[in-house]
């Protein structure tokens, strides 16, 4: 399966945009990618009403996840005052921070979640509903609130459950293969 894509959701700068295989984009997602893209692996799904929008790169990892709502952004406006803000004023007044984000493999963020600019999810972190992200986030963590702080562990079993996976997968494939011949 290449991509399962909702007629309703929207992508700005397609080509800027890499989707892996086995991917589901749910109704009313906005993916705007910038300069430096978005970038999807293997078996992602993004729910409804979730947002990936800036212009450093966005970069979600094989079986990562995102709950409906979840806002993931690469660019971020000074909110000090020290400059003025929002795309209809000029650059040489704005002073707009982007940075790479990367959500690393089977990691999930909850609904409603926000992502800000230059945080890092290593593999297998957690995030729960409605908690905002703007740091690193250590492998196989749970986070959450406002501002995230760790809550717990993750297990590991999910990286069997994967070779598993893959295994059949494999599995599958050989066995259409001689279907095939």
């Amino acid at each position: 399966m290449r991509a399962l894509i909702s007629d309703k959701a929207v992508f700005y700068n397609p080509s800027q945009i890499n989707l892996g295989d086995s991917v589901r984009i749910d109704d009313f997602c906005i993916l705007s990618a910038g300069d430096e893209g978005i970038f999807l692996g293997d078996n992602i799904h993004i729910a409804c009403h979730a947002t990936l929008i800036g212009n450093g790169a966005i970069r979600l990892g094989d079986f990562s996840g995102l709950s409906a709502r979840v806002s993931v952004y690469s660019s971020s406006d000074d909110f000090s005052g020290n400059s003025m803000t929002n795309p209809t004023i000029p650059n040489e007044f704005r002073n707009v921070k982007h940075a790479e984000v990367n959500v690393g493999r089977h990691c999930i963020i909850g609904a409603g979640s926000v992502i800000l600019p230059g945080s890092i999810l290593e593999e297998g972190a957690a995030v729960g509903a409605l908690s905002l992200i703007s740091k690193k986030c250590a492998a196989f963590t749970i986070y959450s609130g406002v501002p995230a702080r760790k809550i717990g562990q993750r297990s590991r079993n999910l990286l069997e459950h994967e070779r598993n996976l893959r295994e059949a997968s494999r599995r599958d494939h050989y066995s259409n293969d001689a279907e095939v011949n």
